[in-house]
């Protein structure tokens, strides 16, 4: 099996590369980061135009119609810049929803406007005190004549701040769960910033008036697949975020003097680097895993889980060395590193921690067969 990339997925990369590298510098990306947005509308604009935006969708729908291997390209150069740009929450999240559930009209309605970079969506589906996989639900929707109402609160919404419509999730009165179209301008937000200066919402639904996506049946497994997706994008950013992290570790490792020499020249220290190595790698061929198992058409949760796992362990190791060996100014704000190991965190408790994935797999533990000796 060929594990290298083609000539356009390395030209997408390198693209996406250049066009991230000219817009954020660490200095640039906190001024964005501090601002009420949090990210930038014009580099929104320029991958847009570069076709970023619709590469998961079909061209029929206003897309590219490419596959998770070039989304995979595309995250991991967020993840080595740090972008804040809301491709995963805005994009390949909820308008992979409506790829999937949408009818051919609100597909060709919402999906180019999405793709253009002019329409902003969120997907509204984690409720207070419901841990991943939020499969019990407490936001209801009833059906009034020919149409909806939703009532209910969701928390956390990333990017609902700046959402122009929403794709929420809801009870159906038959069982099961519907989505549905809400205008964000009629709902009550409350927006604040996370831990690795992204943001995020807390929206509540009361008899709000939605528009149902689809057809009038649940809606439970497109929206596993669609996380299943999100959990391979999450993987991917987070591969590039741990290279940069490796890179500046290894940079001030032969930079920085201790007792007249540099880091690098004790050996324990590169040891540990090299170690930090070794995880990236792991982490890498999970990444690679998950998503070519999505190509292939396998949507397998336990793929998902089994990458989302290993990534984390590697994303927890390596941060945690970045930090220990660059010192105190590995905590500060002013200086990269520490953005990267607080992305990483966050990563890591997105879409279900190391212990939820733990249980995904331990279920699973009866239907393997014992190796005979």
């Amino acid at each position: 099996m060929d594990f290298e990339l083609t000539d356009e997925q390395v030209m997408l990369r390198d693209t996406v590369r250049e066009l991230l590298a000219r817009n954020y510098d660490p200095e640039t990306r906190l001024k964005i980061t501090d601002t009420e947005l949090g990210w930038s509308r014009d580099v929104w604009s320029q991958l847009a135009e570069l076709g970023v935006l619709g590469l998961s969708f079909t061209e029929e729908d206003g897309g590219v119609g490419a596959g998770p291997v070039e989304t995979m390209v595309v995250l991991e150069e967020i993840g080595r810049r740090l972008a804040p740009e809301p491709l995963l929450d805005a994009v390949l999240v909820p308008g992979g929803l409506v790829a999937r559930v949408g009818s051919a009209e609100q597909r060709q309605r919402i999906l180019p406007e999405v793709a253009g970079g002019t329409r902003l969506l969120a997907f509204a589906h984690a409720e207070p005190g419901v841990r991943w996989p939020s499969t019990e639900l407490t936001t209801t929707a009833v059906q009034q004549g020919d149409s909806w109402v939703l009532t209910g609160l969701k928390n956390p919404v990333p990017h609902g701040d700046s959402a122009d419509e929403l794709v929420v999730s809801a009870v159906l009165p038959s069982g099961g769960i519907g989505l549905f179209l809400v205008d964000a301008a009629g709902v009550q937000r409350k927006s604040y910033r996370t831990l690795d200066g992204q943001r995020g919402a807390q929206i509540e639904f009361d008899n709000v008036p939605g528009e149902l996506l689809g057809d009038n049946v649940d809606a439970a497994e497109a929206v596993q697949v669609t996380i299943g997706h999100a959990q391979a994008a999450l993987c991917a950013e987070s591969i590039g975020a741990m290279e940069e992290a490796l890179r500046l570790t290894t940079d001030y490792l032969k930079t920085r003097k201790q007792f007249g020499v540099t880091l690098s020249k004790f050996q324990t220290l590169t040891q540990r680097a090299a170690n930090m190595y070794v995880s990236l790698e792991l982490a890498r061929s999970m990444s690679l895993y998950a998503n070519a198992s999505l190509a292939d058409g396998a949507d397998d949760p336990v793929v998902a889980s089994r990458a989302r796992l290993q990534v984390g362990r590697s994303a927890r190791h390596i941060g945690q060395e970045a930090i220990q060996m660059h010192g105190g100014i590995g905590v500060t704000a002013e200086y990269p590193v520490s953005h990267y190991v607080a992305r990483l965190t966050a990563i890591e408790r997105t879409l279900g921690g190391g212990l939820e994935h733990l249980r995904v797999l331990s279920a699973q533990v009866g239907d393997y067969d014992l190796p005979e000796l």
